[in-house]
């Protein structure tokens, strides 16, 4: 479906003085190039001054048949014929005829001028290419300014090569001094009336590079553009990619296959051919053979070929067309650059390909997935069509039509990838295309655009009355589109003109297109017409940003424009821009009303376009008023916006009259979203009283919720009432309670949606929680944590907010320990609680603490070191040898607390001690507890000899309650093999010790049952004190003897 709307894209137009009847015409590099019909000569004409005056005019080798023009090269390329034959030719620097040089070069393909010719200045060249076949049509690379010739059954592609004139010279120089030594004088005189500037002058020239082969297509036109080679027969177009590879390619085993298909294919013959759309790799299998023959002089690699797109159409014979009549034209490649892309950058983000019929054209993007964007359907038969930066442009027989194009929305995709998020939109690729207002003219020919200038040839209307009547009764039964009113152009003394057709400025047809849609937005807010109309309009401004100030593209990869435009400076340049993202902004405040209102399907789009317009939500509110159906209800998009804009973590906060404008808002479209409304942090202005009220009301009519009483209880906090705050915590359990802190964490904190290093921030029930219910809000932050509500470092900004870091917060680290179930999360509060709990012990000593911190911080632990051992995997029951290490009378009670947990920690399976060890260094041995942390490290490590030694130093009365329980299993043998010996050597040299002879008892008594006779007899000293010793052997032999 076409939409029409009566927009004007024309300002002005223009009749180009030409003398003779034009045959053939075609613009780029702001000069339109005209050949009269028959003749031998070409005329530039500049549009881009008033009037196109004559720029210069040279004269053809041959009659011309086709001629195209390159920007880059800024060269000339034609098909000629004389004398019955064919020849290609190229014209490079053109514009030097202006100065009336009759000086003209003329060589072959790769036979670049030398001596006097060179020595003579820069000058108009002709080059002669010469092919092996007729040449049917030529195509001009808008980015690299390569040449493509297509013949009947081949194209031909030619590089384009540049080369310094002072190099040429200096070549040349070289062959005159080696041929005639005496001429080097005179040679270097002339050299020195060459100027500098010609000098610096690049020489074009052009290197057949590849030929491909295609038998089964006859190519009628050609395209080129980035790699893509297209090929346009009557009623196929194939589109191929050549890509320049290093890897060799070996072409005999594909022309053999190629060359079986072919044959296999003739077998079947088709009077028509069937209608068929292969895209992307699918085009392979279309049966058009093609194979390359690499024809370049240099190794430059191979290359290669891969399908991108073939289309073919089944004749459609309609009332008043002939055969020919039905024929496909007007194929392009048009390339798009981004904004983001680099001036030199040779590849195009976008690269499009547009063919036509009489009466319908396609459009279709070949970067990043083949896809057809848009099907335009002409109501009457076009002749031609032309591809530009911001429309199509299509000829009838009597006027000229505008349609939009759909290039800016897949450019826009691939330059921003937050298109199509809650950030940012684009109209889709598919949007359904519009037709603008008409403009007639009489007997149209041909078409071309240059920037912002549409050339027109039209001729006399030779039609025979019946033909004509035919043409009006084709027209009538046609869509219906309107026409503005006909220029009368007078041809006095010819049957023909030439026109140049201004159009308007992007920002002025957008301006027109925005006063157009006010009619449907009186009527119908929320008509489809409406929304496609600003759709097209948002299109137009993305096009023309998308255009960079350095590199803006058009067909013919020129600016894209106006040349008043390109004359302007930086500034100027600037302030264009500005207008265009202003306008934008306009637009997509537009659109976003539009889809605010509309229905479900889209009301989503509302989100980002609000965005993207820079209104803040009390702008946002001011637009939207209840619908005129129901005045209690909003539009969904609106609602969508509302609820996105409140969950997010924002700073911007709302006044109160605002922030009640909102629950109004929700209270009577959506009551049930309430108390996310009322937790979110731009709502913190509400009015308590107010909002409390109609809380109740929902209470009423939903029924009681855990999450909507801890809303209410929290809009009692903002009234000072403590007790009905109280009354209402206490409906629920703490359980239910934490689960409501789940469903809605915004009661708890404000911030954390964004990541870890999102800011965040306490409540007002947080602070009262942390007074009133430190149980209940540590439970709640563990429970958000654990559902990924909140991370980590939040949680800890959270309790250093509250005042609250040396005691809540170190009461939900071991609340974690218990819940957490991550291995890297348990590693890390760990190592925190270890530092706790020594800077604890290094911070108090028997009576008190002797650094205080906050007042909330010497209220009782939440946890004691009993509840961890019993609760916490992590936290391992006391070993027994530490009780005669550090009794519990000795400290003050929260010195013992902390001691009791961090030796659990150190008895527990959990804490590593390559991490806890640099700590441990804080903590001196002279204290038993101190000594007691040590020893832990110590037997954890393993150094149990070491541990053993120095438990003997300091408490021998230990020393057998740790081996009892250190020294098991595998470690046994210590038993005898490093405690008896210690303890014998001891006693020795302190035989009155009694807890060391009470040890040596113990431990022979050990030592006695675990070993044999034999062994035992062994270990025995001889020393003189074996008698010691004889019990306890005896009670082994026994031992031995009873088993």
């Amino acid at each position: 479906m076409v939409h029409v709307y009566n927009c004007h894209p024309f300002s002005s137009q223009q009749i180009v003085q030409v003398e003779q009847e034009p045959g053939l015409v075609c613009c780029g590099g702001g000069a339109l190039f005209v050949v009269a019909t028959g003749g031998c000569k070409v005329e530039a004409y500049s549009v881009e001054q008033e009037g196109c005056p004559l720029i210069c005019r040279f004269a053809t080798m041959g009659s011309v048949k086709s001629i195209q023009h390159s920007k880059i090269g800024d060269y000339l390329v034609t098909i000629e014929e004389k004398n019955s034959a064919t020849y290609l030719r190229a014209y490079t620097n053109w514009r030097y005829q202006a100065e009336e040089k009759a000086r003209v070069g003329v060589r072959l393909l790769g036979h670049l001028l030398r001596g006097a010719s060179v020595r003579g200045g820069v000058q108009m060249e002709i080059i002669e290419i010469p092919l092996s076949e007729r040449p049917v049509a030529v195509a001009c690379c808008s980015i690299t300014g390569d040449l493509l010739v297509g013949c009947e059954n081949t194209l031909v592609l030619f590089t384009l090569r540049r080369q310094n004139q002072q190099t040429l010279q200096n070549q040349s120089q070289q062959i005159l001094q080696s041929t005639w030594p005496n001429t080097q004088q005179s040679s270097s005189q002339s050299q020195g009336q060459t100027s500098t500037s010609n000098q610096n002058v690049s020489i074009l020239d052009f290197e057949r590079s590849v030929i491909l082969h295609l038998p089964k297509i006859k190519a009628k036109r050609v395209a080129l553009c980035a790699g893509y080679v297209a090929v346009q027969a009557e009623l196929e177009v194939l589109v191929l990619k050549l890509d320049a590879s290093s890897e060799p390619k070996t072409m005999e085993e594909s022309s053999e296959t190629t060359r079986a298909d072919h044959l296999e294919d003739q077998a079947d013959f088709l009077l028509l051919p069937r209608h068929q759309e292969l895209l992307g790799d699918r085009a392979k299998d279309c049966d058009i053979p093609v194979s390359i023959e690499k024809t370049g002089l240099e190794d430059r690699g191979q290359y290669a070929l891969s399908y991108v797109l073939f289309r073919r159409f089944t004749p459609d014979f309609f009332q008043g067309c002939s055969v020919e009549e039905t024929q496909l034209h007007s194929l392009q490649l048009y390339p798009l650059f981004t904004s983001k892309q680099s001036v030199s950058q040779e590849e195009p983000a976008c690269v499009f390909c547009f063919f036509s019929l009489p009466t319908a054209g396609y459009l279709y993007s070949l970067k990043g997935g083949v896809e057809l964007l848009s099907a335009y359907q002409y109501p009457e038969k076009v002749l031609e069509a032309v591809l530009a930066d911001h429309l199509l442009h299509v000829i009838t027989k009597s006027a000229l039509q505008c349609f939009t194009v759909r290039c800016a929305a897949v450019a826009a995709r691939i330059e921003d990838p937050y298109i199509d998020t809650t950030m940012k939109a684009c109209p889709p690729c598919s949007l359904e295309v519009c037709a603008l207002r008409m403009q007639l003219f009489i007997g149209l020919r041909s078409v071309c655009v240059h920037g912002c200038h549409v050339i027109l040839l039209s001729t006399a209307d030779t039609d025979t009355p019946e033909e004509s009547e035919r043409t009006t009764q084709r027209r009538g039964l046609s869509r219906k589109w309107t026409i503005s009113s006909p220029k009368e152009t007078r041809t006095v003394g010819h049957g023909w003109n030439l026109y140049v057709v201004d159009t308007v400025s992007p920002l002025t047809l957008y301006q027109e297109m925005v006063e157009y849609s006010q009619k449907y937005a009186e009527t119908n807010p929320t008509a489809q017409s409406l929304r496609h109309l600003l759709s097209e309009a948002h299109l137009l401004l993305r096009a023309s940003l998308l255009q960079t100030s350095g590199q803006q593209q058009n067909i013919e990869g020129e600016p894209a424009v106006s040349p008043k435009t390109d004359t302007d400076g930086p500034s100027e340049k600037q302030t264009d821009r500005e207008e265009l993202e202003e306008a934008l902004r306009q637009n997509c405040a537009q659109l976003g009303d539009c889809f605010s209102r509309g229905s479900q399907k889209d009301c989503h789009l509302a989100l980002p376009y609000y965005r993207m317009s820079g209104l803040s939500v009390t702008e946002v509110i001011a637009r939207n008023h209840p619908l005129p159906s129901s005045p209690h209800s909003y539009g969904p998009g609106f609602l969508f916006y509302l609820k996105h804009y409140l969950l997010e973590e924002t700073e911007q906060s709302l006044s109160q009259e605002e922030a009640d404008q909102v629950i109004d808002i929700f209270s009577q479209s959506e009551p049930s979203q309430l108390v996310s409304v009322c937790a979110s942090p731009p709502m913190v202005n509400i009015s308590p009283e107010r909002t409390l009220q109609i809380l109740q009301r929902l209470e009423d009519t939903a029924g009681v919720s855990v999450p909507l009483t801890i809303t209410m209880a929290t809009m009692m906090l903002l009234l000072d009432d403590v007790p009905q705050y109280t009354q209402l915590m206490e409906r629920h359990a703490e359980m239910l309670l934490v689960y409501g802190f789940i469903e809605e964490p915004r009661l708890l904190l404000h911030g954390g949606g964004g990541g870890q290093h999102t800011h965040v921030c306490p409540t007002v029930l947080t602070r009262q929680l942390a007074k009133s219910q430190p149980g209940l809000l540590v439970a709640g932050m563990v429970a958000l944590h654990e559902n990924n509500k909140v991370q980590l470092e939040q949680a800890d900004h959270i309790f250093k907010e509250l005042g609250c870091e040396n005691c809540l917060q170190v009461d939900f680290w071991e609340a974690m320990l218990m819940a957490s179930s991550q291995d890297a999360v348990i590693q890390e509060l760990l190592f925190r609680l270890s530092s706790v709990y020594i800077d604890r012990l290094t911070n108090t000593n028997s009576d008190t603490q002797s650094n205080p911190p906050h007042t909330l911080s010497r209220r009782k632990y939440l946890k004691s070191a009993d509840d961890l051992i019993n609760s916490c995997s992590h936290y391992g029951a006391l070993y027994p040898w530490l009780t005669v290490l550090s009794p519990a009378h000795t400290t003050s009670s929260q010195h013992q607390e902390a001691l009791h947990k961090l030796q659990s920690l150190l008895c527990g399976p959990s804490l590593s001690m390559g991490s806890v060890g640099p700590l441990m260094e804080r903590l001196s041995e002279e204290t038993l507890w101190g000594f007691s942390l040590h020893l832990l490290c110590a037997t954890r490590r393993g150094q149990y000899d070491r541990s053993i030694e120095k438990l003997l130093d300091r408490c021998p009365q230990a020393i057998i309650a740790y081996a009892n329980h250190q020294l098991q299993d595998k470690n046994m043998v210590l038993w005898w093999q490093k405690l008896l010996p210690e303890l014998c050597n001891r006693t020795r040299a302190a035989a009155d010790n009694g807890i060391l002879l009470a040890a040596l008892k113990e431990t022979l008594v050990v030592v006695a049952m675990e070993m044999s006779p034999a062994e035992f007899l062994e270990l025995i000293p001889d020393d003189g004190t074996a008698s010691y010793f004889l019990p306890h052997l005896l009670r082994c032999s026994q031992k031995h003897l009873l088993a």
